[in-house]
């Protein structure tokens, strides 16, 4: 059987095409060798040149795409002069702080760290009624928050219709199961744990109010009818700090608030709204006096040592 197969194999190698034609092959086979080579070495060869020179021209190319800046439009390559988007006043004297919490700074300062440390995340709210009034006070304030440029890119959604809170936490419940479930890493759900917190929201309904804060990539300039798009420079450091006022000024009026940030939620909630394009969810607050069996873990917060560091 072995003798058998080897003369098989001889014989459909002697009557062969490749053997017969193989002085024509041979040629064509190395030609086509030779321009895969040289297309290869074009193609990655031009590609690793690329990697290798890309922090060079990383960094070079930062001096002109600065950070927190969005992009809304090749403005540094305009055949025209830019104007201003924000009106040119006159400045005026400003004399500084002149509404305190005392008249002597140091007790001033201690008065008011006395208040923020007071404050503490609440998930279990009472039925408690709270003046929406309150809450529009406390959003004025958050309001003068500075912001890049003078561009105050931030909208407040106060939610207290009860239809309207009871969608966004079908929403988000939805998004949440799944992200305790599937998109959340084993780690970052044992983090959670010490806070006793998952993906049922029940405070989304509890709560009196909602406040859903919005960043404005971009916003629009005023004279062109929403056709031309304004640059909103930092608009996620600032809405982050108006959000921060916005936390200090409920405390102050003695309201309680979580802060959450819905995992996935942005579009829908958003499309919810009918807020348009330019907005995206940034954080979402629920806000209201907390319920008579709420609790909250005994954690600590760091020193002061452990968080300044002084120079001079």
């Amino acid at each position: 059987m072995a003798s058998y197969l080897e003369d098989l194999v001889d014989s459909f190698i002697s009557s062969s095409a490749l053997v017969t034609y193989w002085n024509y092959i041979f040629p064509v086979l190395v030609g086509l060798y030779l321009a895969i080579s040289l297309y290869d070495k074009h193609r990655y060869g031009r590609n690793k040149q690329l990697r290798i020179t890309e922090p060079a021209a990383t960094e070079k190319s930062t001096g002109s795409k600065l950070d927190g800046l969005e992009y809304v439009g090749e403005l540094e390559h305009a055949d025209y002069d830019p104007i201003p988007a924000l009106e040119e006043k006159p400045h005026i004297p400003y004399a500084g702080a002149t509404v305190t919490l005392a008249i002597d700074p140091l007790e001033a300062a201690d008065r008011f760290y006395a208040i923020a440390n007071n404050r503490r995340s609440v998930r279990k709210f009472s039925s408690r009624p709270v003046d929406v009034t309150v809450v529009e006070r406390c959003i004025k304030a958050a309001g003068t928050a500075p912001s890049g440029a003078h561009t105050e890119p931030w909208t407040f959604c106060l939610v207290s219709d009860p239809s309207i809170k009871a969608s966004i936490r079908e929403i988000i419940e939805a998004e949440e199961f799944v992200n305790y479930t599937q998109r959340m890493a084993k780690q970052w759900v044992t983090d959670l744990r010490p806070i006793r917190t998952n993906h049922i929201k029940e405070y989304l309904t509890e709560a009196p109010h909602l406040v859903l804060v919005f960043k404005q990539t971009y916003g629009y300039k005023a004279d062109t009818n929403d056709t031309a798009k304004k640059q909103h420079y930092y608009n996620e450091i600032s809405t982050s700090i108006a959000t921060g006022m916005l936390l200090c000024a409920f405390q102050c009026a003695g309201l309680s608030s979580l802060v959450t940030t819905p995992l996935n939620c942005g579009p829908a909630l958003r499309t919810l709204l009918e807020r348009p394009p330019n907005e995206k969810l940034l954080v979402l607050l629920p806000v209201g006096y907390p319920a008579e069996d709420c609790t909250v873990p005994d954690l600590q917060r760091k020193p002061l040592e452990d968080i300044l560091v002084r120079y001079g």
